[in-house]
């Protein structure tokens, strides 16, 4: 039960997010590298849930009804039950702006 805290703690010390002008990158993996990438244009639901001291996490696309069992964070093994999302990062209302701009510059270049 301890070890996968352990091993939690392993993929988010192996877990980079980046924002480009039109998607946002989620490259994770500790053997193996996955990448996740989300078009800007196409994310209809992004939320912040930020802690006191600033830090938190911006999810994209619906909640997953279960994510309140495991508190919204996902544990190695348990598949892709979760939302797509920047996990316990720094300064997450800074980073969640920056994304909103992002995806209001994508939308007036397609206009």
């Amino acid at each position: 039960m301890v070890g996968r805290f352990f091993a939690d703690a392993r993929q988010r010390d192996k877990t980079y997010y980046g924002v480009t002008n039109e998607r946002v990158i989620i490259v994770s993996g500790i053997l193996s590298r996955k990448v996740k990438s989300l078009n800007l244009r196409t994310l209809t639901d992004v939320s912040l849930d930020e802690k006191s001291d600033g830090s938190g996490t911006i999810t994209f696309g619906a909640a997953n009804p279960m994510s309140w069992w495991s508190g919204g964070v996902s544990f190695p093994g348990w598949g892709q039950s979760s939302t797509p999302g920047f996990e316990l990062i720094r300064e997450a209302k800074k980073v969640y702006e920056i994304i909103r701009n992002a995806q209001r510059q994508s939308a007036q270049g397609e206009a």
